[in-house]
């Protein structure tokens, strides 16, 4: 969201014709069918991707013997670590290249690309020989697919999730938008869960090795036909109607032609079309806060997913079926309440539900690490559910409050930038850094503090961030769910406090 309210005129931005009232012909209409396929098509993607976060972090120890044999052990599990690692700081020339795109040729179109560069990058990991086979180097082609699958993944989140926020009704986007979400956790989910069967069978088959011979494989290799599902429901989606409106703005201020004091009122125009350095200029409060609010997200959500198998295996002694085991089903329940979250911030607003997730991080963290330590089956699940409540009020609201921050004609790339920077910087990096805070202090609650850290920060940035709950996103017109709504929509507009018809495209053309 710009910094403060704009008000203007059509030809304050360049464009032909003057600001007008809305009318009913205006709000976009979305049928409830028309959203579940749309989102149905892009919650596929994200359930994809988390599919590997899944078997990467639960195969981490495993990984460590396979690709870096022969050296250390503990310097090995921080080098396949970094595998993790290395994808997320590839992820921002992801956002950076595939943002801009999104905003000029549509979502859609990159979205099924983002997919099919996961989907083989993923699979090919499962292909790749070992270090017993290849020697050292073989981290290197595996750091490669790493990358790759962070430059596909730099597109994936920050245009699935500007796809469902625009689709989204405004006074149900906190609903809708976390069902994105719920595909993300319940892929995750299901990594671990391969992970866990393809141990169980492998070795009661093969014997205690079979995982380090063969079986590791087998869930990257599960990705060839879990991604040709993925890619065959992303090509069935549309473009959302906010992007098709906007390009149509835009058409039409392309009929005449702009004179160089024209070009220079667009390009001062917050609400344009822009690429990365407009947007950093126009736009650099809003990547602020939401570098803060995703660090603190995703600081939290990859230390319960990604790096929670290495730590429960590592610092508190529990067999890699075992961490699965604990693990999944505290996954899935918080998935499932996911879209509960998302629909109490369409009543109550999408801040308080932040302010929960800040003040959770920082009550109960200390307390669930403390909790983990017993090392009993039992003790794990409630320490996992401690961690999985400000997880949940976090990671609920990002699809919905995180594109708000930027106007429609910008968004893809202002979510490219701010998503993939605050994910390379400080959420892919949590597993490593986690890891290495141990192995430097001897302090096995230093995770717990890393991320108590960031939630401060996340509280900090809160106070300047606005409020976005029930109101249309920035640049668009309001989307609703029926005729009757549009209707009452236009009659109220006077007094509806959560209209701003001045970041809308309403255009009348001046007579010929």
């Amino acid at each position: 969201m710009t910094d403060e309210p704009i008000q203007r005129t059509a030809d304050d931005a360049g464009r032909p014709g003057r600001q007008r009232r809305l009318e009913v012909d205006d709000v976009i209409v979305v049928n409830p069918k028309s959203i579940r396929k749309a989102i149905g098509g892009t919650v596929v993607g994200n359930f994809m991707e988390w599919y590997d976060f899944g078997i990467y972090g639960y195969l981490a120890v495993t990984m460590t013997t396979v690709f870096t044999e022969g050296m250390d052990e503990r310097m090995g599990l921080l080098v396949t670590l970094f595998g993790f690692a290395v994808s997320f700081l590839v992820r921002p020339i992801g956002g950076l290249v595939l943002g801009p795109l999104g905003d000029r040729l549509g979502r859609q179109r990159v979205l099924f690309f983002t997919m099919a560069l996961m989907a083989i990058s993923t699979a090919l990991i499962g292909l790749l020989p070992t270090a017993a086979q290849m020697g050292l180097w073989v981290i290197v082609p595996l750091y490669l697919l790493k990358m790759l699958q962070g430059f596909s993944t730099g597109g994936e989140f920050a245009g699935a999730s500007t796809y469902v926020a625009e689709f989204s009704p405004d006074r149900a986007r906190g609903f809708w938008s976390s069902l994105l979400q719920v595909g993300s956790y319940l892929g995750f989910a299901a990594g671990a869960a391969t992970v866990a069967i393809t141990t169980w069978i492998t070795t009661s088959l093969a014997g205690d090795n079979a995982m380090l011979d063969f079986g590791w494989r087998i869930p990257f290799l599960l990705a060839i036909p879990l991604g040709i599902v993925a890619i065959w429901f992303r090509a069935r989606i549309p473009e959302t109607p906010s992007f098709e409106a906007s390009e149509a703005a835009n058409a039409d201020s392309k009929d005449e032609v702009e004179d160089a004091a024209a070009r220079a009122r667009r390009d001062d125009d917050p609400l344009a079309r822009h690429g990365i350095l407009g947007v950093l200029r126009h736009h650099w409060r809003s990547v602020l806060i939401g570098i803060a609010i995703v660090s603190a997200e995703l600081t939290v959500a990859y230390a319960l997913t990604s790096y929670m198998p290495t730590y429960l295996e590592k610092e508190v002694g529990l067999s890699t079926l075992d961490a699965a085991i604990a693990t999944v089903p505290v996954l899935i329940v918080m998935s499932l309440l996911l879209p509960f979250i998302g629909r109490l911030s369409d009543r109550i607003g999408r801040k308080p539900v932040y302010t929960i997730a800040v003040v959770s991080s920082l009550v109960l963290l200390v307390p669930a690490f403390a909790i983990m330590q017993i090392g009993q089956e039992w003790a794990v699940f409630i320490a996992l559910a401690m961690v999985a409540i400000p997880t949940a009020f976090y990671v609920s609201l990002t699809a919905s409050a995180l594109p708000a921050l930027f106007p429609t004609a910008s968004r893809f790339t202002g979510m490219g930038i701010t998503y993939n920077l605050a994910a390379s910087l400080f959420g892919g990096t949590t597993p490593l850094f986690s890891q290495g805070l141990i192995e430097l202090t001897g302090n096995t609650f230093m995770p717990a503090f890393y991320i108590m850290l960031f939630a401060a920060l996340a509280g900090v940035a809160l106070m300047f961030m606005p409020e976005s709950g029930k109101r249309p996103l920035i640049g668009s017109l309001p989307t609703v769910t029926t005729s009757s709504e549009a209707e009452d929509l236009v009659r109220g507009q006077d007094t509806n406090e959560f209209l701003d018809t001045s970041t809308m495209p309403l255009v009348t053309r001046r007579d010929s």
